[in-house]
């Protein structure tokens, strides 16, 4: 009989684990010997207690502390026994039905296709949380439609090609995957499904669709625990590491140039916006601050060129609620009380935003790794057999104007100059890529 495993981590999910369980372990899937194994990330809330005694056939693998979505899947397939593995997120219901659409899809697909995704949506089914995914040029992605109606979605038909498989609901020849390295580690979490969706295609394999391999999904349930400042700096370097390792020789060294000159901008503009005397930044010195430069007054200074500001809803969707609220407060506070209450030196600049300093975070994380990250682009070009050229023209890049200040910097023409010819570039708007 052939093997399959199901492979579930959970960190402090205990009420997660107490619906999907039963949900997969009521799955029916003939001719097939199949096990499920559990990675509890050192979890405070009684999980290995409650599985070893509510669930005994469930493989239960205990780690003292949280490895990390990718470090904790990876150890989970060094100990599957299965030929395939199906990676599952804890805050999931499977549909009846689901392990056999996936498995058959896998089956039925050709030697070359390494990995299939099934469908996810939301937990009253109404609404899209996965179909596809789109990437950026900068390796950022999206869940295209995202929160969107089911009946308006755009969801891809059986057997459609996509770049990446959602690491929530997917299934793995467990050879390729460890072949390819796995999960990269570094990245703890967030982005390793499509920089490893990336490697697949660029050694030569496939990724397919499977719809009716549905699961439900309470969506951000397990990430909402890191908070969002934390989940910020592991976008921004693992996007980073994402565009640093796989771009072809060919393509890296015309593309990198945009990718670092959004990185430090989106930086610059969250430092200048988001931080007391941030505007300080945007001075000239040398234009009428000092040495008498401003012809005669020695103290007048020119206008300063403002970085534009965001919106409400963009605030909204970057702070979070919690933190979108907090600022609304500290805001009030600052209209209603005494202005000497906040006075500064007008030439101080504080660093107090949270966003903020988690991009200075990570881009402190990439000046530290350059030899590792150096180390993982070797690896992973060794292993090439498809162009990006080719793989572009099946999934092209995307240009979505995410942060603040974005708009601005893809419009200029020096930005535009720097992107490389033939390769395809789309630019979108945020809200058409996430169906608003």
């Amino acid at each position: 009989m052939r093997k399959l495993s199901i492979a579930i981590l959970s960190w402090n999910g205990k009420a997660h684990l107490e619906i999907c369980l039963p949900a997969v372990l009521q799955q029916k899937l003939d001719g097939w010997q199949w096990e499920v194994l559990v990675l509890d990330n050192g979890s405070s809330d009684g999980t290995v207690d409650w599985l070893e005694t509510t669930f005994p056939e469930v493989r239960l693998i205990k780690s003292p502390t949280n490895l990390g979505f990718c470090a904790g899947n990876n150890r989970l397939v060094e100990s599957a026994s299965g030929e395939w593995v199906v990676f599952l997120n804890n805050d999931t219901r499977p549909r009846p039905g689901w392990l056999a659409a996936l498995t058959d899809a896998m089956v039925s697909a050709p030697r070359d296709v390494a990995a299939v995704s099934g469908k996810i949506v939301d937990w009253q089914a109404k609404h899209l949380d996965f179909g596809r995914g789109v990437m950026t040029f900068d390796g950022h992605a999206f869940q295209q439609d995202y929160g969107v109606v089911l009946s308006k979605a755009r969801i891809p038909e059986a057997n459609s090609e996509l770049l990446f498989a959602c690491g929530g609901n997917m299934i793995v020849r467990k050879d390729i995957f460890q072949q390819l390295g796995g999960f990269d580690e570094s990245y703890f979490a967030y982005l390793e499904d499509v920089d490893l969706g990336w490697r697949m295609w660029s050694s030569g394999h496939r990724v397919l669709f499977a719809p009716e391999a549905v699961v439900h999904h309470r969506s951000m349930a397990t990430s909402q625990l890191l908070g969002n400042h934390q989940r910020g700096f592991l976008f921004e370097r693992n996007a980073y590491l994402t565009a640093y390792k796989n771009y072809d020789d060919e393509l890296w060294g015309k593309m990198m140039p945009a990718v670092l000159l959004t990185l430090q901008h989106r930086t610059q503009t969250l430092m200048v916006e988001n931080n007391p005397g941030g505007t300080q930044l945007t001075l000239d010195p040398y234009a009428g601050l000092i040495a008498d430069t401003a012809g005669g007054t020695g103290v007048e200074a020119l206008p300063v060129q403002h970085i534009p500001q965001t919106t409400m809803a963009q605030k909204w969707r970057g702070y979070g609620p919690r933190e979108f609220f907090r600022r609304g407060v500290k805001k009030a506070a600052h209209l209603m009380l005494p202005s000497w209450l906040f006075e500064q030196p007008e030439a101080e600049v504080r660093l107090e935003d949270p966003r903020t300093v988690a991009q200075l975070r990570a881009l402190s994380y990439l000046w530290r790794h350059l030899d590792a990250a150096a180390a993982s682009r070797k690896a992973v070009q060794r292993l090439r057999r498809r162009s990006d050229r080719d793989i572009f023209d099946r999934f092209p890049l995307h240009l979505v104007p995410t942060y603040p200040g974005d708009q601005a910097l893809f419009d200029s023409a020096a930005f535009e100059s720097w992107l490389p010819d033939g390769v395809p570039v789309i630019r979108r708007e945020l809200e058409d890529v996430m169906g608003g």
